[in-house]
């Protein structure tokens, strides 16, 4: 399984942004796609998932301002990231869960204030 993710660069506090990630191979129809951040100098953590059946959480620090949803035709998660904040700063990593655990290379998102 390989995992192609897109969508990162600079916004400015307020903006938005939205994340895409692709995955490839061979793909259980049940899984869990999500997305991860690191910001420098700290552990990585889960900002949002959503499993095969549409049920989401998020982490509280962006209840409210992201949405994660995915399109299972295509394999394909998003990540639309809205009232941004610096310290959504981090690269971002998607993450495919079934049997096995696969992550993405991670894309950088950079909020300027």
């Amino acid at each position: 399984v390989q995992l192609q993710a897109s969508g990162g660069g600079l916004v400015q506090a307020g903006g938005s942004l939205r994340l895409s990630c692709a995955a490839s191979g061979s793909i259980f129809s049940i899984n869990i796609m999500a997305w991860y951040r690191q910001a420098p100098g700290e552990e990585r953590e889960l900002v949002a998932r959503i499993f095969s059946s549409g049920y989401s959480n998020y982490a509280d620090s962006v209840k409210g301002r992201f949405t994660i949803s995915r399109d299972n035709a295509r394999n394909t998660v998003y990540l639309q990231m809205s009232t941004l904040k610096p310290e959504d700063t981090a690269v971002y990593y998607c993450n495919l869960k079934n049997v096995h655990d696969y992550w993405g290379k991670g894309t950088l998102v950079t909020v300027s204030s």
